[in-house]
């Protein structure tokens, strides 16, 4: 078994899912702590405060989404990975886990080897974003400058318009993690109220035009994400 300091809250309102998955974990070497509705989760997460938390969406007393609302808007979980676990494949369910913050999304029933797969890859993510030091941002062939707003693409530098680059920067900033659109608009835009869905689509369609389009994927109906 592998050492592993790293800490995961479960919240599940079943108690063989709970069983399962903390088995799994374990014995991969996570330190995990369970709790059975959003109530606890909110609870135990202050306590502990998980490097991952993963949240079934239908629960009692307080439900995945809500719980998820309310840790993101605290500061201590800013940066805290956050999975959904839920039976519900529709895609409006996945929006709203998106919306409310969430890294990832993990159907039932659970494949116990693939999910401890997608966890170990979601919080390798952290490794990753060491590499951001001094506002640079340093993933394959890409080097992405902050601080003098230049990408250098296997040493060649490609000039970006200033949102083109604000926008690369922050889906470059945490790989893999899904941006809604909503989040983009509010990172990038800020309340601006001529900016549309449109906008953002175009500026994506630019810098696939001028980088390739292996940096930046489409998920469907929720936004767009960096391929680590």
């Amino acid at each position: 078994m592998n050492v592993n300091k790293q800490k995961i809250l479960i919240v599940d309102d079943e108690p063989d899912i709970l069983e399962l998955i903390e088995y799994n974990l374990r014995k991969e070497g996570y330190h995990v702590i369970t709790a059975s509705n959003g109530q606890e989760a909110v609870a135990e997460a202050r306590k502990h405060l998980p490097d991952l938390i993963i949240l079934d969406i239908m629960m009692p007393k307080m439900d995945g989404i809500e719980a998820c609302r309310i840790m993101r808007s605290m500061p201590e979980f800013k940066n805290t990975f956050m999975v959904f676990l839920t039976a519900r494949s529709e895609e409006y369910s996945e929006i709203a886990g998106f919306n409310v913050g969430a890294d990832d999304y993990i159907a039932k029933p659970i494949k116990p080897r693939a999910l401890v797969s997608r966890i170990n890859a979601i919080l390798r993510r952290n490794v990753q974003n060491d590499e951001v030091v001094e506002n640079k941002v340093e993933i394959g062939d890409l080097v992405i400058d902050r601080e003098s707003f230049l990408v250098y693409q296997n040493g060649n530098k490609v000039v970006l318009a200033k949102k083109e680059f604000e926008l690369l920067y922050l889906l470059a900033s945490k790989p893999g993690k899904v941006y809604t659109r909503e989040v983009i608009l509010k990172n990038i835009w800020e309340d601006s109220v001529v900016v549309t869905n449109r906008t953002i689509d175009v500026h994506i369609r630019k810098l696939r035009e001028k980088l390739g389009d292996a940096y930046v994927s489409t998920v469907k109906g929720v936004g767009y994400k960096f391929e680590a």
